[in-house]
């Protein structure tokens, strides 16, 4: 963690560790991922043998690689079992990359080379890391066979708890330039679509698209889109070639003129929500839509699931993990806008359909990704059997 001083949370010390030196200017493209990782990594580094001389010596390492910052504590601390985070493998084929026919990657073969050398941090890993989890059975399968026999299945999980159906919810939306805020309740025809960021990887550009025929069709329909303006994961657009620098934007100015100005009054667009709003949003919520291209899962589809919500998703991986088609949600061609609006429709159209979809979500997330029933007991057994196999060695 880079931060000035050292603080406490929930009763874990945390220390922060500070970066030398910022990514060389004109390094080549392709080397400056793994550069801000190996800054990253000789950051904790320094930090963690500044512990050791202080005489912390931990029996498990758990590291979440991606920015590489585990990359060299078991030089510090060679007795230590690792345990890594297996979220992502990056791979030219079946994943994101070159997915949408839409975006296609110009040079393929140098992007592929690109590709090798951001897995390097992985590669390195493979070499020491002693076990890994990985939250679905598809992000597992990216990584090379070599490894994948050291990676266990194990979701992060979801407070279902927290997140439940709330029949009473409210929700005030305050708009710009109005003097009273929009009341939003479980009375309400709303359709929701959450992204961290509004981009083409999480399949913003389409659901953008079936706007103006869904407000055609549902003439009572409230849309919430939540989402920043930035990237999470692809590029940015370019102003030249899109006319806009957020795809936000890009797709608002493709769709704008296919909706009136009175529909278009519909569509709300609430930027980075706090969470208790957050959740407020999908227990209200009469449709909720997630899109994505073939990448790590987001928190937010099993989130809805939890609130009982019925779910319209991509038909990508790794969703066919956490739904079925027809038995706790809807799935449908990635690239069918068509279908994307059919399917919306017919559940706005069916509340009992919605119920009993909405009703099996929930009954998936609270069996299989529950934080404190299911995913958090074998994320301490699999610590524990770390731990084990430290004092068994000793």
């Amino acid at each position: 963690m880079q931060k000035s001083e050292q603080t406490r949370w929930e009763g874990v010390e945390l220390f922060p560790y500070a970066v030398s030196q910022g990514s060389t200017p004109g390094v080549h493209p392709w080397v400056t991922d793994f550069e801000t990782k190996i800054i990253r990594a000789e950051g904790a580094f320094r930090a963690c043998v500044q512990l050791k001389d202080q005489g912390f010596a931990p029996d498990v390492i758990v590291a979440h690689p991606g920015w590489g910052e585990s990359l060299f504590l078991k030089e510090v601390w060679p007795r230590a079992k690792l345990g890594i985070f297996c979220e992502f493998y990056y791979v030219s084929e079946g994943a994101d990359t070159g997915f949408d026919p839409e975006f296609p990657v110009e040079d393929v073969s140098g992007n592929n080379c690109r590709l090798r050398l951001k897995n390097l941090n992985n590669h390195m890993h493979f070499d020491f890391a002693d076990a890994a989890i990985a939250p679905t059975s598809w992000q597992a399968s990216s990584f090379p066979d070599s490894f994948r026999s050291k990676i266990t299945v194990v979701h992060d999980g979801i407070d279902t708890d927290v997140i439940r159906p709330n029949q009473n919810v409210q929700l005030n939306l305050r708009r710009s330039g109005a003097a009273a805020p929009l009341t939003f309740t479980r009375n309400d025809e709303v359709i929701t679509f959450v992204n961290r960021n509004l981009e083409p990887m999480r399949g913003f550009h389409i659901f953008m698209r079936a706007l103006p025929k869904i407000l055609t069709e549902r003439r009572n329909a409230r849309v919430i889109i939540v989402g920043g303006d930035g990237v999470s994961y692809g590029a940015k657009p370019s102003i030249e070639k899109n006319g806009a620098d957020s795809w936000k934007e890009v797709f608002i100015n493709e769709v704008r003129g296919r909706i009136s100005d009175e529909d278009w009054a519909r569509v709300h667009f609430v930027g980075q929500v706090p969470y208790v709003n957050f959740v407020s949003l999908l227990q209200l919520s009469t449709v909720h839509v997630y899109w994505t291209y073939p990448f790590v899962l987001s928190w937010s589809l099993i989130e809805a699931m939890s609130a009982g919500t019925a779910i319209v998703a991509s038909d990508t991986a790794p969703l066919r993990e956490v739904i079925t088609h027809g038995e706790n949600g809807l799935l449908v061609d990635f690239f069918s806008i068509d279908s994307l609006v059919q399917a919306v429709c017919c559940l706005l159209d069916d509340p009992q359909e919605r119920q009993r979809l909405g009703t099996a979500a929930r009954h998936t997330a609270v069996a299989a990704y529950d934080l404190n029933t299911v995913c958090l007991p074998k994320q301490l057994a699999w610590v524990e059997a770390l731990a084990q196999r430290n004092q068994d060695k000793g």
